[in-house]
């Protein structure tokens, strides 16, 4: 017998944002899959927690966050190998992920690893989708181009794709706040810059970039930036 395994997109932070299909698809699961980092809470489980069916088995997954790949890739190759032991026992697995699985999503590592197995997928809301709602703005306007942005991409780079386009959603921030302040003062896409943190999470933050003082540094941030001739973007 095989089992069935389900890639769950939980969203941004706000239970209340859950699909239907993944409140349905958590409940009915035998074991819950959810990443943590090591020492904290899973946030992934925190959505998705009162829906987990009270004979699941929790399964957390402790994911190193280190700059270096290879710590990262050994426990995906560990819980892979746990996984495909618990399909062949019959058992339904939810692995649960924040925002959508396939959107910089640790899931994809899963899909890599587990090609012989059917995975289904059920998306959730992006970071970048709640960003842009919380904050009430759009992320384009009619034939304007939106460009999404890791912040790890070196200055020069960045700087290239930012003078390609009107709007930009800048992921991933971390420690990366400084220079990419520094970039959008040069592209001219800082003047519109809005920062949110933890979107739609009671911890939410929203502040204009140039609020910001030298030595200020958010963490798990989206920085949404406009250098169009929309008046939304003022």
């Amino acid at each position: 017998m095989i089992g069935t395994l389900t890639l769950v997109g939980v969203g941004p932070g706000d239970p209340e944002l859950l699909t239907l299909k993944a409140v349905k698809t958590i409940g009915a699961a035998d074991v819950v899959v959810y990443p943590q980092k090591p020492g904290e809470p899973s946030l992934a489980l925190s959505i998705a927690e009162a829906h987990v069916g009270v004979d699941a088995v929790r399964m957390p997954v402790n994911l190193p966050m280190k700059v270096e790949r290879e710590p990262a890739q050994l426990a995906y190759d560990q819980i892979g190998e746990t996984i495909a032991q618990l399909l062949s026992e019959g058992k339904s697995v939810a692995y649960l992920c924040e925002g959508d699985p396939l959107f910089y999503g640790s899931a994809m590592y899963l899909v890599e690893r587990m090609s012989i197995v059917n995975i289904a997928i059920v998306p959730g809301i992006t970071s970048l989708t709640a960003t842009a709602s919380v904050v009430g703005r759009p992320l384009a306007a009619r034939n304007e181009t939106l460009k999404i942005l890791p912040a790890p991409l070196d200055s020069e780079k960045l700087i290239a794709e930012l003078g390609q386009t009107q709007s930009a959603a800048i992921i991933k921030v971390g420690r990366h706040f400084d220079r990419v302040r520094d970039v959008l003062n040069q592209t001219g896409h800082a003047a519109n810059a809005i920062v949110v943190e933890h979107a739609t999470q009671a911890r939410q933050k929203i502040t204009p970039l140039a609020d910001f003082a030298k030595d200020e540094r958010p963490y798990f941030s989206t920085i949404l930036c406009y250098k169009g001739d929309e008046a939304w973007g003022k």
